[in-house]
């Protein structure tokens, strides 16, 4: 029996339960995307776009899924506390693959704000849901998010009307809870209106220690002159698969910051599709990966330049030991009408023994006349000389190496542009690095 058809069983048993725990809008695209994921299976090693991570074993396992919608017994406020020292965030849940509804704090929002359950909003503002959900998404040739689009039931919904700015971050902790091993495929969908700003912080965490895997599909929508910045950070445990799938929709004149930060993971693909589709637009992509052990982090991103006079810049970097393994593969596309277009794509990595493997693959498309473009790709060590120059100071050998692994990294928190976030991803790097799994403050998970 292949790996696909315990699931395609499922959806076939099961798909009344499925529909009848979401909403009409999530369940309209459903049959659709089944149907891709037949076509296409789950991705090997064998495909050009997955050769350093074949996902099809991570779906091996005998994964339990909430069909049934059923409320897990959980209160994320007293499980999860989960404070970054003076962020002043609106505070939002997802539990597995549900919102947690149960909200105990009340945030003061700019009117025409809708925040919450993207099922729920579905039904009660299904006109605007169905203009977004489901239209950036690839099913068509990615077989995870077809995956997704097929199973999810439930997420998060942001939208934020023509010219508002929600001054404070809105933070998202998703946290997977049960006792048996299990599954969950949540959806979100952002919407940020002409002229608006947010900022979004999404924590992926774990409390228990079974199995998981966490397939999660969000989609952006950046109207002109909007402003959106994106920050993730990953610190769950070595038995997760985390696959998540970004898809951001520019337009004129917009400007978007995306950066994801992986501290300590079991397996992670992390997928960024970014489409320039208005003049002028600006995108900051970038990321960072602590990984050991056997650990193995895999980010692969897409930019594409539709329009002129647009700008991305986008900056990868990796820190691996022991026998942790990367990979990395960037392409940039500049279409043929997308002249005057300036472009920089750097990935750098570090590993810290022999056994470490690191794979990239830059790659830069052009096809118009008139642009600025670079790309580029480092693999290598520490700096010995710098680890001298160290160490004739007094400094210990453990110390130093900390040291020069930080500093290496700080161009990438350093484009975190909320302060209080920048200096909490600081010290949670910083513990990383001295071998504490960066264990957040106050969080009764980590404890």
């Amino acid at each position: 029996m292949s790996i696909e058809q315990p699931y395609i069983d499922l959806y076939n048993k099961h798909k009344q339960a499925i529909n009848n725990n979401s909403s009409l809008v999530l369940n309209n695209a459903r049959d659709d995307a089944f149907a891709n994921f037949q076509r296409l299976g789950f991705p090997t090693a064998k495909e050009e776009e997955f050769l350093y991570t074949d996902l099809s074993k991570a779906f091996a396992t005998d994964y339990g899924l909430n069909i049934n919608a059923l409320k897990i017994p959980i209160n994320p406020y007293e499980v999860f506390r989960c404070g970054v020292p003076g962020i002043h965030s609106h505070l939002y849940f997802i539990v597995n693959d549900q919102f947690y509804s149960n909200l105990t704090q009340k945030s003061t929002l700019p009117q025409g704000v809708l925040i919450g359950s993207l099922k729920e909003f579905a039904k009660t503002h299904s006109d605007l849901v169905a203009n977004y959900y489901a239209k950036i998404a690839d099913t068509q040739h990615d077989a995870t998010v077809a995956f997704n689009t097929a199973f999810a039931a439930d997420g998060f919904f942001l939208y934020v009307p023509k010219g508002v700015k929600i001054e404070n971050p809105i933070q998202l902790i998703k946290v997977m809870r049960a006792d048996v091993d299990l599954m969950a495929n949540s959806r979100d969908l952002i919407i940020i209106e002409e002229g608006a700003q947010a900022n979004l912080l999404v924590c992926e965490h774990t409390i228990d220690k079974m199995n998981f895997l966490c397939n999660r599909v969000t989609e952006v929508f950046v109207g002109k002159n909007a402003s959106y910045e994106h920050y993730k950070l990953e610190n769950t445990h070595t038995k997760m698969t985390h696959i998540s799938s970004l898809f951001v929709h520019q337009e004129t004149a917009s400007n978007v910051l995306v950066n994801e930060v992986v501290l300590h993971n079991g397996l992670t693909r992390n997928n960024v599709t970014i489409l320039l589709n208005g003049e002028h637009a600006e995108t900051t992509l970038c990321g960072m990966v602590i990984g050991d052990k056997t650990q193995h982090i895999d980010n692969h991103t897409f930019i594409h330049h539709a329009k002129p006079n647009c700008k991305s810049r986008e900056l990868y970097k990796y820190v691996l030991d022991d026998s942790a393994r990367g990979a990395f593969s960037g392409k940039i596309l500049v279409a043929k009408d997308a002249q005057k277009t300036e472009a920089f794509q750097t990935n750098k990595n570090i590993c810290m023994t022999k056994e470490a493997r690191m794979n990239t693959k830059p790659q830069l498309e052009i096809y118009a006349d008139d642009v600025k473009c670079s790309h580029g790709a480092t693999v290598g060590q520490l700096d010995e000389n710098a680890l001298f120059y160290l160490r004739s100071r007094g400094i210990s050998e453990a110390e130093a190496r900390m040291l020069l692994m930080f500093a290496f990294v700080d161009d990438v928190i350093e484009k975190i542009n909320v302060p209080a976030l920048k200096d909490n991803i600081r010290l949670l790097v910083e513990k990383r690095f001295r071998g504490e799994l960066s264990k957040c403050e106050g969080c009764a998970s980590c404890k």
